[in-house]
């Protein structure tokens, strides 16, 4: 008896999009051997369907040589969203970063008893007898990652050095839109795909260059996004409020991180 293969009425359960499929239901009849009846539906189902490929074919047994037969089709890979070498994702975020400070941009208003003048601390913040306790608050910082996809002889052991050399650095030059001293590179990490390229993401942080600011009675300050800023305070008196005050006396930029070329990462700058 020859085995037959016909599609069945609810046959057809489809997706569309980015990760399309469909499944053609079918029975089989004439045979009780699975690998017959398995090389009979391959044989009658198409290689193709609205562009999808068929991916794998099944069978099972629901009575006396009759099976249920399933033929699965997805898209194909060439076409799927899977980047291919030389191709790249980007990821951000704008959450920033914490930033103990002692000075204020600005005092707002000051308040004392009636008869009496509130000091006058110039922005100082949590001023005590002893010390200036300031405040934790958020520095502005665009964070983001960018995942390369880069050809398995550019990542060479000399290239991961410079991955490895360069992390904690600051550019050193005008690098992904921002000025020199703006963008710190936080590292990177790879795998391989296969043997035909790697996946690296790379991480950076971003804050803005700082000019002509001002600190109580100091005035144009300088400062790099990753220099860091930091106010020597001394005791004055306040003659209006007559009360010993501790005020800015002096205001220091200071390098903590290596500067570096980022254009090495070989990613364009």
């Amino acid at each position: 008896m020859p085995i037959t293969v016909t599609e069945k009425f609810e046959s057809r359960d489809s997706t569309t999009g980015s990760d399309a499929s469909v499944e053609l239901l079918y029975n089989v009849w004439g045979t009780d051997d699975d690998l017959a009846a398995k090389a009979a539906l391959e044989a009658e189902a198409p290689a193709t369907y609205d562009d999808l490929v068929r991916k794998s074919c099944s069978v099972e047994p629901v009575g006396p040589e009759l099976w249920e037969g399933t033929a699965r089709y997805r898209r194909p890979e060439n076409n799927r969203s899977i980047p291919e070498t030389g191709e790249s994702v980007f990821s951000f975020d704008t959450g920033g970063g914490a930033q103990h400070i002692t000075q204020s941009l600005a005092t707002v208003a000051r308040y004392a008893p009636a008869g009496t003048t509130a000091p006058d601390f110039k922005g100082a913040i949590g001023v005590t007898h002893d010390n200036v306790e300031g405040v934790d608050t958020t520095l502005p910082v665009y964070n983001w990652s960018e995942t390369h996809y880069l050809a398995d002889e550019a990542v060479t052991g000399a290239y991961k050095g410079t991955l490895f050399s360069l992390t904690g650095r600051v550019n050193d030059d005008t690098f992904k839109g921002f000025d020199a001293g703006e963008c710190l590179f936080l590292g990177a990490s790879g795998s391989k795909r296969g043997d035909d390229d790697w996946e690296i993401s790379f991480r950076f942080a971003a804050s803005p260059n700082k000019t002509n600011l001002t600190i109580g009675d100091i005035t144009g300050i300088n400062k790099k996004g990753w220099e860091y800023l930091w106010v020597r305070y001394v005791d004055e008196e306040d003659g209006s409020a007559k009360a010993l005050v501790k005020r800015p006396l002096a205001a220091y930029v200071e390098k903590v991180y290596e500067y570096g070329d980022l254009s090495e990462l070989g990613i364009g700058a």
